[in-house]
């Protein structure tokens, strides 16, 4: 509405109705008083002053703006949020495009919005675990205040070498921001069998960490599709292990689990060879974070949401104009049972 329309509309009412109108509108909308409280000291009904604010908001004597960070898209993570049954879905603008033709996955604006989204969602005593995941490194790079909490690690690491400055620098970096303890697992993801697996899990420090995943109260995860730089289970297979899982319809990977395009766990083998923190005790964690943006990630986004096991996402505009869009509204995440029902 223009502004000389919108005074012609006003002027419809009188000048004591339009005094009245104002007083009560910054009454309610500015100095926060109930329309009981309104109704007392103007002498009318509190029906009448629902009527008379509902009027100033049509002849626009009032107008109400949402503001938020200009990063945050607000509609989208409402979109999102209801769409998948959400507890905490938070969207933030894409990074202009570039001239490359690889978009990069997961960047590191996520990390730093993730790591806002920790600080309220942490309280003192909580149990806080980290999985492996450059988002997630990401993220615990950019923390600036935690509560006091324990920091626990949910996965070994992509590569022994770089555990310095992957999960494990992220553990200690979470812990010492929050002035809680840190329980680092100083061991690779993936394992060339079973049995060297499970003899790293009863390994002493590896083995303490594991105590503490029962504990957990709020995780924060990474997802990666199934395709080469996407994925960190994808990259440490061989070529006929990725064919064969592939095969068993991967659409997506979260903490070395694997998920078909409904959100149901494939090829569970691969845990076994695994060192990371089991999908049941995943699903008992009552807040877990997954954290994962970017067009080439949505379809596998949207399998892990389908699965249950996230109870909340920080993603990106890109992602999120897909998922809005991506076939029939999945069951909702918090009712948190596994879809192939086992």
């Amino acid at each position: 509405m223009s502004a000389m329309s919108a005074g012609r509309s006003a002027m419809r009412m009188g000048p004591a109705e339009l005094v009245q109108a104002a007083a009560m509108a910054r009454r309610f909308y500015l100095e926060g008083k109930s329309k009981i409280q309104i109704a007392e000291e103007f002498g009318v009904s509190r029906f009448k002053v629902a009527r008379v604010l509902e009027t100033a908001l049509e002849r626009d004597l009032v107008r109400i703006e949402i503001r938020v960070p200009a990063e945050l898209d607000a509609e989208r993570s409402d979109a999102l949020r209801a769409r998948y049954g959400l507890r905490h879905a938070v969207v933030v603008e894409s990074p202009a495009p570039s001239d490359e033709i690889d978009e990069s996955p997961d960047p590191e604006n996520l990390g730093e919005v993730a790591a806002g989204l920790l600080g309220e969602l942490v309280t003192e005593g909580d149990v806080l675990g980290l999985a492996w995941g450059r988002s997630t490194i990401h993220m615990a790079a950019a923390l600036e205040q935690l509560p006091p909490c324990t920091v626990v690690q949910l996965t070994g690491v992509y590569d022994a070498g770089t555990a310095e400055r992957g999960s494990v620098e992220a553990v200690r970096r979470a812990a010492q921001v929050s002035g809680g303890e840190a329980h680092p697992i100083y061991a690779p993801m993936l394992l060339p069998d079973p049995a060297t697996a499970a003899a790293l899990r009863n390994q002493t420090g590896i083995a303490r960490a594991f105590e503490y995943f029962d504990k957990v109260t709020v995780a924060c995860v990474s997802i990666g599709s199934w395709e080469p730089g996407i994925s960190t289970v994808h990259d440490m297979l061989s070529d006929e292990e990725r064919a064969h899982y592939a095969s068993l319809g991967v659409a997506a990977e979260m903490s070395a689990h694997l998920f078909d395009a409904e959100g149901r766990r494939v090829g569970r083998d691969l845990g076994e060879r695994c060192i990371t923190v089991e999908a049941d005790r995943l699903r008992r964690i009552p807040e877990v974070v997954a954290i994962a943006g970017g067009q080439r990630k949505a379809a596998a986004i949207d399998a892990v949401l389908r699965s249950g096991l996230v109870t909340s996402l920080v993603t990106d505009t890109a992602a999120a104009d897909q998922l809005l869009v991506a076939g029939p509204p999945p069951r909702p995440a918090l009712n948190r049972t596994d879809p192939d029902g086992s």
